[in-house]
């Protein structure tokens, strides 16, 4: 099939160097014609795949899982696909070991939760963490929330220390303030009892009752001052605990908080109640905001959905929600299944896992159910890959077997697509035909090659094959020539001629290129045979110029090169004489009489020499001009 694809099939793309074959020129287009849009339509872009992506192949479009309003990202579609499979072929768990975890986990959620009778026991749901971070499918969880609450319950202990340190100093205070109080109530000046004239001070005669206002007495006391001081050293310190005790709450709560957003993204949500119920029996001031940057993208999963900040509550609300939707998915997977729907079943399983893929509905299913679906999901899977590389042979097996098991599958884009793309591909088939049978071996080409992009492995293109058989060698040898042509290889051309002429017989602008490059070369073989008369005859200088005439029309025959080349060194004075000639004509400004000189010369070694009297003529013209 190979041999019917020419390598170059547009005359137009031949070697433009060419002199022995002159490509026809390109028709210019007339100035005074009207101007029209001729602007090429915008091809369309092929799809992706036959389909154009619509076959469902259980992984969402989006790589996100609506729970409650909020889209939780699921992450890499790819990733999510593969341990979906790997689910598919798990056993469940249902041993003992995965019974007592669950159990542990009921508990502690019991334990802690606010409607236990006698009210939540965070002790003694703390004891039970540990037990529960044995079990290898916890992956040290648990561990971790009971780390992060000894941590935040140490925190809270500091705090209530530096809460009681501030109560010590402010009792400090109070006592300094009385102390200060009574100084500057009671403290006398010593000059009391002593009168003087309004205005003046002890040296009057009149009694004062005045508080004492010397150095050392006292409001001007040391003792006095240093009671303002220590008063204000203790306000200070008081605010700087203050301080210090929010920002160790703050940091607390934003370290505890990382643990229950990163579990919530993990898909961890019992986790993330456990936490969130521990978080309220720890911290009961009311405030659940979550410490997240306002540009991340927890943030932005809250407030672009639901456009509220997010809160410990809204993640114990969401956790919930997601817990709910995937026992309802799986509800849903049970019925489907129970009917031969797997193809609704797979994706309801899918969307189950993509939610819950640790919540106990998931992973407790049983490896029946799970393996009918594996096999579903795995022949899906390989029917769009036959699909893609355009295998409708397989495909049509796999469709049938899927149509077969799945009584729900959506069949009917892939039949019209096989049909559609089948019949286009023994349509191209049967006009290749045609033109192969018209000798028209270049649209026949072109057909086979549409028909084998539709259906590689249709099973007609086999009986093009055995077709061609017999109309190889014209093909081939028209390829040939194609490929001769564009290479500027005329001399392979010319000496394949009679092959060649039986090929392109009927193709005009085949045969026109061959009639111009046979007529060429024959004029180059006469006039290298003249030359080697007068070179035998040791006419050489004659044989020399004859041929370099030539050249300057085929500057591109390799055979006319060389036998130029054979004859250089024999003529390489009047060659010589020649060139220096021309290099002084060709100067600027032109060196008329070094050139007429070398002409001159060139002449004086061959006088007969058309070139040296030519170039004589043309200087001693413009002497003559340049006179008048």
């Amino acid at each position: 099939m190979k041999t019917l694809i020419p390598s170059i099939i547009l005359v137009t793309s031949f070697h433009t160097l060419a002199q022995v074959y002159t490509p026809p020129a390109t028709p210019q287009p007339d100035p005074n014609a009207i101007p029209t849009d001729n602007s090429p339509t915008p091809a369309k872009q092929p799809p992706a795949s036959v389909l154009g992506q619509e076959i469902p192949l259980l992984d969402p479009s989006a790589e996100t899982i609506t729970v409650g309003g909020i889209a939780i990202p699921i992450g890499d579609n790819r990733l999510l696909k593969a341990r979906f499979e790997k689910y598919l072929n798990q056993a469940p768990e249902n041993d003992d070991l995965a019974r007592e975890y669950r159990a542990n986990i009921d508990n502690i959620l019991a334990t802690i939760s606010p409607f236990r009778s006698g009210g939540p026991n965070l002790q003694e749901a703390f004891k039970l963490l540990p037990i529960a971070s044995t079990y290898p499918g916890d992956a040290n969880l648990c561990s971790s929330l009971a780390e992060s609450i000894y941590m935040a319950l140490l925190s809270k202990t500091d705090v209530t220390q530096l809460n009681a340190l501030n109560k010590t100093i402010e009792e400090e205070k109070q006592q300094l303030i009385q102390k200060n109080d009574w100084i500057g109530r009671t403290e006398k000046d010593p000059t009391l009892g002593e009168t003087g004239g309004p205005g003046q001070g002890g040296n009057g005669k009149g009694k004062g009752n005045r508080p004492a206002t010397d150095p050392g007495r006292g409001v001007a006391s040391l003792r006095y001052a240093e009671g303002l001081r220590r008063i204000a050293e203790i306000e200070a310190l008081k605010k700087a605990n203050i301080a210090r005790t929010e920002a160790q709450t703050l940091r607390t709560k934003a370290q505890y908080q990382v643990n229950m957003i990163q579990w919530f993204m993990q898909r961890r949500y019992e986790h993330v109640l456990m936490a969130s119920r521990f978080y309220n029996q720890i911290w009961k001031d009311g405030d659940a905001a979550l410490r997240v940057d306002k540009n991340s993208d927890v943030s932005k999963l809250f407030s672009e959905s639901i456009g509220i900040s997010p809160t410990v509550s809204s993640l114990d609300s969401l956790s919930n929600e997601a817990i709910r939707e995937v026992t309802k998915y799986v509800e849903a997977f049970d019925l489907l299944l129970s009917r031969d729907e797997l193809h609704s079943a797979s994706q309801r399983l899918m969307e189950a896992y993509a939610i819950g893929e640790y919540l106990s509905p998931v992973t407790t299913l049983s490896l029946e159910k799970k393996l009918r679906i594996a096999t579903y999901v795995r022949e899906l899977h390989e029917l769009y890959g036959t699909l893609q590389a355009r295998d409708y042979t397989r495909g049509k097996e796999l469709l049938a077997s899927i149509k077969k098991s799945a009584r729900d599958f959506p069949s009917s884009k892939i039949d019209s697509a096989i049909a559609a793309y089948t019949l286009a591909s023994d349509l191209k088939i049967e006009e290749a035909k045609a033109h192969l049978l018209a000798r028209n071996s270049d649209k026949a080409s072109e057909q086979i090659q549409a028909a084998a992009e539709l259906w590689p492995t249709n099973p007609k293109l086999e009986e093009f094959r055995n077709l061609i058989s017999n109309t190889s060698v014209i093909v081939t040898a028209r390829n040939d020539f194609d490929r001769l042509l564009s290479e500027g290889n005329y001399r392979e051309i010319a000496k394949r001629h009679y092959e060649f002429a039986q090929a392109i017989d009927g193709d005009a602008t085949r045969l026109d290129a061959f009639k111009q490059i046979m007529e060429n070369l024959r004029e180059i073989e006469a006039a290298i045979e003249g030359a080697k008369k007068f070179s035998d005859l040791e006419q050489n200088y004659n044989a020399w110029e004859q041929l370099s005439e030539i050249r300057e029309r085929f500057k591109d025959d390799p055979k006319l090169g060389r036998e130029l080349e054979l004859l250089a060194p024999k003529v390489a004075d009047f060659t010589l004489a020649l060139d220096k000639a021309r290099q002084y004509e060709s100067r600027t400004p032109k060196q008329t009489g070094s050139a007429l000189s070398w002409y001159l010369k060139a002449r004086s070694i061959y006088p007969e020499s058309k070139q040296a009297e030519k170039g004589i003529q043309i200087l001693i013209d413009e002497i003559l001009i340049a006179e008048k």
